[in-house]
């Protein structure tokens, strides 16, 4: 029983990783209806600046802010740079360029830092630890998930400029017709989704080591997620984020072992496209034809 409550607890703690990473794909889903398969790139970027201000002398919490800060800004250049051209493209075409970004981030970082293993440290002290069933890191990260998620739940459910992100994400035509900038707010929309990404990232990397190919297998579980959720839902995709935390672990731990586990993320999004495509949370489009 202490090992099945321990793997439930570690599930939540990686969980709340992967809902934060499937929130960021949600944000920009709303926005172009397309996954950003550069998503977890984008977070690893993010997570090696990080890493260079703590070697630089910077305590951590301020060059985690300063981190988050940065990456909201690289999201907007991004949108504005290499996503505004191609909105209006066909799907494949825009497709293309999320992977050209995956692999020009992937390769930069390992030209910068190279491809050696680096271990990034944890804020969190040993005394946080929940007796023997979570780390003081997966403690921490929790709550850091849930801090990020409440403060995004406000932004947008309270703040006039969240709204209308939401109206712009949602009804662009609309938007534009009450005086909403919808291109800015859209770019907004990316800046949020690469600054929770690098939080994502800056929590997953104390461990699974920083690499530039880290964020691999945590985008797929994030994909996982926010498929299960409903991929246009948010609220979904946190749901989907915890669910998919616990059963990873719980099934890696005591069926299928550790070597699959990512075999669990895979069913799970087959498994979602067959049976009910717009997750448990997520809207069912009805089209006229």
């Amino acid at each position: 029983m202490e090992a099945f409550l321990h793997q439930v607890m570690a599930g939540l703690a990686t969980g709340g990783i992967y809902a934060s990473l499937a929130l960021a794909l949600v944000m920009i889903y709303q926005a172009t209806h397309l996954v950003n398969f550069a998503q977890g790139e984008m977070a690893m970027f993010s997570t090696y600046i990080a890493w260079s201000l703590i070697n630089a002398g910077m305590p951590y919490w301020p060059a985690f802010l300063l981190t988050v800060a940065i990456s909201f800004l690289l999201g907007i250049v991004i949108e504005r740079i290499v996503i505004r051209p191609v909105e209006n493209a066909p799907v494949l075409a825009v497709v293309v360029v999320f992977i050209a970004l995956l692999v020009i981030l992937n390769s930069l970082t390992g030209w910068i830092y190279t491809y050696t293993i680096k271990s990034f440290p944890s804020p969190f002290p040993q005394e946080m630890a929940l007796g023997r069933f979570m780390s003081p890191h997966e403690l921490g990260a929790i709550g850091v998930t849930l801090l990020v998620l409440l403060a995004l739940y406000a932004f947008f459910r309270f703040t006039p400029l969240g709204l209308a992100m939401r109206a712009a994400a949602q009804n662009p035509v609309s938007s534009r017709l009450v005086g909403i900038r919808v291109g800015w707010m859209l770019a907004l929309g990316w800046g949020l989704a690469a600054a929770v990404g690098a939080v994502a990232g800056m929590m997953v990397a104390p461990i699974v080591y920083l690499d530039p190919n880290m964020m691999g297998g945590v985008l797929l579980y994030a994909f996982a997620a926010a498929l299960v959720g409903g991929i246009d839902s948010p609220a979904g995709a946190v749901v989907g984020g915890f669910v998919v935390g616990v059963l990873e672990n719980v099934l890696g731990a005591f069926v299928i072992g550790n070597e699959l586990k990512l075999s669990v993320a895979l069913v799970l999004i087959i498994g979602v496209l067959l049976f009910k495509p717009s997750g448990f949370f997520g809207k069912v489009h009805v089209t006229r034809v």
